[in-house]
C-alpha cells in the first residue's frame, strides 16, 4: 500500500494565533495554492481531517472522501485562537518545557493526540483492499505518523519540517514501512 499524507495549504494567520482544533481560514488565494499541488487522481481511499482547512482541498479535487475526527490537529483548548504572545507565561512555559505531557486547560497533550492518531493509522494499515491512499491532514498528525514509522523519540518530532500543501509518501509492504518521499 502506498499512503500519501498531505498537509493542508497555508492559512490566513497574520496575528500568529495558536490554532489546532479551531477553524482558521486558508489564505485568500487558496485556489491558486491548490492548483500548484501534486495530487494524483487514482486513490482507492481518500480520508480528510474534519477541519475545514483540509476538506476544502478534498472538495476542490472532487474526491469521494470521508472525514475522520482522529486526523485533526492538536487541541490547544483555552489557547485556541489566542496570540501565542498573549498566552500567560505560567501556562505556556511548562508546555514549552514538556509539550509531550503538559496541555492547555481544555486541550490535549501530545500523548493523547498520539493515541487518537495511531488509532486511525493502525486501522488504515490493516486494510487489504487499498493500493493507494490519500490522507489530507495537519503537520502534527503527519509528524506523529512519521515518528511511529521511523521510531524516533517523540520529543524530536518538531525536528521534521512538514510544509504546507506538500506530501509525505509512505510505503507499507507486509508490515514493513518505508518513507518514500518527503515534502513533495
Amino acid at each position: 500500500m502506498e499512503i500519501h499524507l498531505i498537509r493542508h495549504t497555508a492559512v490566513e494567520n497574520p496575528e500568529n494565533l495558536c490554532y489546532g482544533f479551531a477553524e482558521i481560514p486558508l489564505r485568500k488565494d487558496y485556489s491558486e495554492d491548490f492548483k500548484a499541488l501534486e495530487i494524483d487522481d487514482d486513490y482507492d481511499i481518500v480520508v480528510s481531517s474534519s477541519s475545514q482547512r483540509c476538506h476544502i482541498l478534498a472538495d476542490f479535487f472532487k474526491f469521494d472522501y470521508q472525514t475522520d475526527e482522529r486526523l485533526r490537529e492538536m487541541n490547544f483548548g483555552n489557547w485556541e485562537m489566542k496570540k501565542w504572545t498573549d498566552i500567560p507565561e505560567e501556562e505556556i512555559n511548562p508546555w514549552y518545557k514538556d509539550f509531550i505531557n503538559v496541555k492547555a486547560a481544555g486541550g490535549e497533550n501530545l500523548f493523547e493526540m498520539q493515541t487518537r492518531v495511531l488509532s486511525f493509522w493502525n486501522e488504515l494499515v490493516q486494510k487489504n483492499d487499498a493500493n493507494k491512499v490519500l490522507i489530507i491532514t495537519h503537520a502534527g498528525v503527519i509528524r506523529l505518523i512519521l515518528q511511529t514509522v521511523l521510531q524516533f523519540p517523540l520529543e524530536n518530532m518538531f525536528n521534521i519540517q512538514i510544509d504546507y500543501g506538500k506530501k509525505v509518501i509512505i510505503n507499507v509492504n507486509e508490515g514493513i514501512f518505508s518513507v518514500k518521499k518527503m515534502n513533495v
